[in-house]
């Protein structure tokens, strides 16, 4: 039927309100935006047409609230997608402030997941890094190229650092070396790479 049902205001930002089409949200519009545009509950409109109403009238003011977002910590693409979706924004309005961010260089998955990598690496293993990244939207072809360069020696030294203060006060004896190795593949570690570091302090599989 695509009725405007519902035109709430937004509990955190007085200056906006929630549209609601056939009894679900649809998009957050500046109010006057929805007063220039006159939409009123009982008009029929579509979602698409909402969306150029959104994105002719309030795109900037997206692409500001997205900036001021990154000004702290840099970004994935869909973190700022998430971010923006939260506060309302539909997908044509999405689209711009992305395309406007990657133009500005604000938004680079390759470079963030460089410089993610090149903090985690001394805390964790790969695998748990990965899993971390793809959880902030990047894909496969990103990750194979930025873990490209890491020296798997590294994470070998990683992994031993972290099981020295894993050990510290605790007797090496097989239980204790097999909570050791279950730790270290916690932290992310390859099975062989935490087999590496355990041979600094014993064989868990010894009788």
């Amino acid at each position: 039927m695509n009725e405007i049902t519902s035109i709430t205001p937004q509990v955190k930002d007085k200056t906006r309100c929630n549209i609601y089409i056939d009894g679900r949200f649809c998009c957050g519009l500046g109010l006057e935006t929805a007063v220039k545009n006159r939409l009123k509950v009982g008009q029929i409109i579509t979602p698409e047409q909402l969306s150029q109403i959104q994105l002719q009238s309030e795109k900037n003011s997206a692409l500001d609230k997205a900036l001021t977002h990154i000004s702290a910590t840099r970004k994935t693409e869909k973190q700022i997608r998430e971010f923006l979706q939260k506060k309302g924004y539909l997908k044509d309005v999405c689209d711009y402030v992305v395309e406007k961010m990657r133009g500005y260089d604000f938004i680079n998955d390759s470079e963030y997941a460089k410089d993610y990598i090149g903090f985690a690496l001394n805390k964790k293993g790969k695998r748990l890094i990965k899993m971390e990244l793809k959880a902030k939207g990047l894909d496969d072809e990103t990750l194979e190229n930025a873990f490209s360069g890491v020296d798997e020696k590294a994470q070998e030294d990683t992994a031993l650092q972290i099981l020295q203060k894993y050990m510290r006060g605790k007797t090496a004896d097989k239980e204790t070396l097999y909570k050791a190795f279950r730790y270290l593949l916690g932290k992310g570690f390859e099975y062989e790479t935490a087999r590496s570091a355990l041979s600094a302090f014993g064989d868990m599989d010894e009788e």
